[in-house]
């Protein structure tokens, strides 16, 4: 079989595929669910370009890692043939854990289950599956392999996932703002005490990268009708569990069923292997056929925000610098539960309250370092010449309220 296949990506044009591993991954069916799952969730009911995967992304990181070690090689680093495959394995794999409408379900249809957890027991699986060809990959994926950098080209502040979406959620939605210049920051990456660091010259590269996800930020991740959109969903699956764990018949798919049945913990994917498998299968398709069901359930609660959500009929969204106050969320228990005839108890899938945060740049712990012409290495926000990206490592906050149009505070 010819194995030196091309994507056609919108991105980057012509995408190689070189090695039998990497081909051999795609062509599984669990990195093939990929194609399933939408890379921004529901955030094509605010910009409807978004309708990109995580498969599309998967391939772009894998390829922009491709670019980034042939960089680093170019400058004398020493990367073996079998850790520059593990490299790509690994970031090719980082997103394989991400369930249906990626984070929004991470929290309602598993709870405190977080994907990267998840991915890693799935590589383990595909490890067993593909013949223990990924063995340095799952190393260099929990930074347990020796050459710690290549772990920090697949999750660090500066790697290649969120390069790739940087450029890809820009290029998809639109937004203009969100465009980095990814060919200077891969071509001045290097490597100093096996650490990934920036040479001097890419320094306002970095500084628009960071810019650019704060910008991001605001006008795509936390836009106010895809946080209110989201928060929808998860209220209608936590209905739909709510309903099944009471023992009510609620129709779902064989795989979703599984998972609104019961509570299921880390330990059970441990040591269930089938139960790994049901979730390798598991995509938005679930969601969605059963949302278009739900419209017509008995229940009104189900059918009701599965309506809206179908119909992008969106509870209004406020944003604020305080959270709710108790008095506030009585009354506003008080008013759903009127208008829409409903128990009080119940009045809780009708509005969602929380906090949202955007951190740019973290400094301290994982750093973006800097390598000055003088041969020091100091993190970006020390950088005499660059006081925004100070300001940009302040995490702002802001308090949400989401609730129907017609009730009001």
């Amino acid at each position: 079989m010819n194995r030196k296949k091309i994507f056609n990506d919108p991105v980057y044009g012509f995408i190689n595929i070189k090695n039998d591993l990497v081909f051999d991954i795609i062509e599984h069916p669990v990195f093939q669910r990929l194609r399933r799952i939408k890379q921004l969730g529901l955030t094509d009911f605010v910009y409807p370009g978004a309708l990109h995967t995580r498969f599309h992304h998967a391939i772009g990181a894998m390829h922009l890692m491709t670019r980034a070690l042939d960089s680093l090689r170019s400058k004398d680093i020493e990367i073996t043939d079998s850790e520059y495959e593990a490299a790509q394995a690994a970031i090719l794999l980082h997103d394989i854990g991400h369930g249906p409408f990626s984070h929004a379900l991470e929290y309602s249809l598993l709870k405190g289950i977080q994907h990267e957890s998840l991915s890693f027991l799935l590589m383990k699986y595909l490890n067993k599956m593909l013949g223990n060809r990924l063995e340095m990959a799952l190393k260099i994926f929990q930074n347990t392999y020796k050459k710690r950098f290549l772990h920090q080209l697949v999750s660090s502040q500066l790697d290649m996932d969120r390069l790739d979406y940087l450029k890809r959620d820009s290029f998809f939605t639109g937004v203009s703002e969100g465009a980095i210049g990814l060919e200077r920051i891969i071509s001045m990456l290097n490597v100093v005490d096996d650490q990934i660091v920036v040479e001097e010259k890419g320094i306002y590269s970095i500084e628009n990268f960071l810019n650019a996800r704060r910008l991001m930020y605001w006008q795509v991740y936390l836009h106010k009708a895809s946080v209110s959109a989201e928060k929808m969903l998860i209220n209608l699956i936590v209905r739909a569990r709510d309903l099944t764990l009471g023992g009510r018949e609620v129709f779902a798919s064989p795989a979703l069923k599984t998972f609104l049945s019961t509570d299921k913990t880390l330990d059970d994917f441990q040591q269930d292997e089938g139960l790994l498998e049901t979730f390798g299968i598991l995509d938005d398709y679930d969601i969605w056929g059963a949302i278009k069901v739900w419209q017509s359930d008995e229940d009104k609660i189900l059918n009701t925000l599965s309506k809206r959500l179908l119909n992008r009929q969106l509870f209004k969204i406020k944003l604020s610098n305080d959270p709710l106050s108790k008095e506030d969320l009585k009354l506003l228990r008080n008013k759903i539960a009127d208008q829409y005839n409903v128990l009080r108890t119940d009045s809780r899938y009708f509005y969602a309250h929380g906090e949202v945060t955007n951190k740019a740049y973290i400094a301290g712990g994982q750093k973006i370092n800097i390598l000055t012409k003088k041969g020091k290495v100091i993190d970006i926000a020390e950088a005499a010449d660059l006081p925004n990206i100070k300001a940009m490592s302040k995490i702002v906050k802001k308090y949400y309220l989401c609730c129907p149009k017609n009730v009001s505070l």
